[in-house]
């Protein structure tokens, strides 16, 4: 069965003629392996490639999509307060990695890092480790945080020093690769990216998902039914949960998602902020899906890690303290800046907007807590 995508362009991307050549000769791929090629391949890439963030202000029309730390400084500064709040709670090690997985512009390091003035003998406990892959986004990591040289940056957190860790992860599940499983006669076979009257389009492999891995209610859905497992997720949270485990510290971590699985296509793509087609103009768009929490929920918990129940973004920014900030930050300030801080306060944690869609997952090793992760309630069995 092939499924028409829509938008097609004349103009081929250099990536797009390298995945045709590659389906021509191998035949269809995933989806993981598509979204793998086109956000991180080495000459045409997405992320290695392009200045994939806007900012903020008279900068917001740059790049493609803006992240919650280009929205407001409250964001970057709050989640200072609870990596400060997670310090204490740890013991208040003499040592520890502070670590970003995908600093992005480096906006919300530097946030945070303003916020913890507040607090001395945190900064000279913290040493800075950021996690990325695009030589773009080091270069404006480093001139955000060019007042700390000390700055340390890896490709991956295996090269991070053995200890305690405090680490945080804003929109980085979602840009890891996914795939789509389709409901055909009996079974759910895998969706992937094939050609079809020569274009890119969505086809059916042979290949089946066991129906234990599917949601409650999986046998009444009607065909062409979509179903998301997102495999590198998993272990990427497996790998994070364990080094916690060895090495004790906790990590947050926050996207845009669901906290039950269920069904549905949420594969999508913007550029110029502003959705378009996944399978059109490989390598210049950025890719994501939702992300379903609760395969990841489940599998810090295996790797031996405390995991509270995941929470909306708007109740964790308001549990950490988003209204008192804007207050303080709105006092003796004009009225024009007063709403451009209500403004932010609501993107940030309005239902409607960023605050119930973006959800906020927190794993710790169980050692370093006596009590509740911050911001978060006692953890469920």
């Amino acid at each position: 069965m092939a499924q028409p995508e829509t938008g097609f362009t004349s103009t081929l991307t250099p990536l797009e003629q390298e995945i045709r050549q590659r389906i021509a000769t191998d035949g269809p791929i995933s989806i993981a392996d598509y979204m793998i090629s086109c956000l991180t391949h080495p000459k045409h890439g997405y992320y290695t490639t392009s200045h994939p963030l806007g900012g903020s202000g008279p900068h917001e029309q740059s790049g493609d999509f803006i992240t919650a730390p280009e929205v407001s400084q409250m964001f970057g500064e709050l989640i200072g307060v609870w990596c400060m709040e997670v310090w204490h709670a740890m013991g208040r090690p003499d040592a520890f990695n502070l670590v970003e997985i995908g600093p992005g512009r480096g906006t919300l390091m530097k946030d945070l890092l303003r916020s913890s003035n507040a607090l001395p003998a945190f900064q000279q406990a913290m040493r800075l480790h950021l996690i990325e892959v695009s030589p773009t986004l080091i270069n404006q990591q480093k001139q955000a945080l060019q007042f700390h040289p000390s700055t340390k940056w890896h490709a991956d957190i295996e090269g991070l020093p053995k200890r305690p860790s405090i680490v945080i992860a804003n929109e980085l599940l979602d840009a890891l690769p996914f795939r789509q499983w389709c409901k055909w006669v009996e079974h759910w076979q895998e969706r992937a990216v094939g050609l079809v009257d020569g274009q890119l389009n969505f086809v059916l492999r042979p290949n089946r998902l066991h129906p234990q891995e599917l949601p409650e209610g999986h046998g009444s859905q009607p065909q062409g039914t979509l179903f998301e497992t997102a495999p590198a997720r998993e272990a990427f949270v497996t790998r994070l949960g364990d080094m916690l485990a060895d090495n004790g510290g906790a990590a947050l971590m926050i996207d845009y998602g669901h906290l039950n699985s269920g069904f549905g296509d949420t594969f999508q793509a913007v550029a110029n902020h502003a959705y378009t087609g996944p399978l059109k103009d490989a390598g210049e768009v950025d890719l994501t899906s939702h992300v379903d929490f609760a395969p990841l929920v489940a599998a810090a918990r295996e790797a031996g890690c405390v995991v509270p129940e995941p929470i909306n973004q708007g109740s964790f920014l308001l549990t950490m303290g988003l209204l008192e900030r804007a207050g303080n930050l709105g006092q003796k300030q004009s009225e024009p800046t007063r709403r451009t801080l209500e403004q932010a306060v609501e993107r940030l944690a309005g239902p409607e907007q960023m605050g119930e869609l973006f959800k906020v997952m927190a794993l710790g090793n169980p050692e370093s807590f006596t009590g509740p992760i911050p911001g978060f309630s006692v953890p469920s069995s």
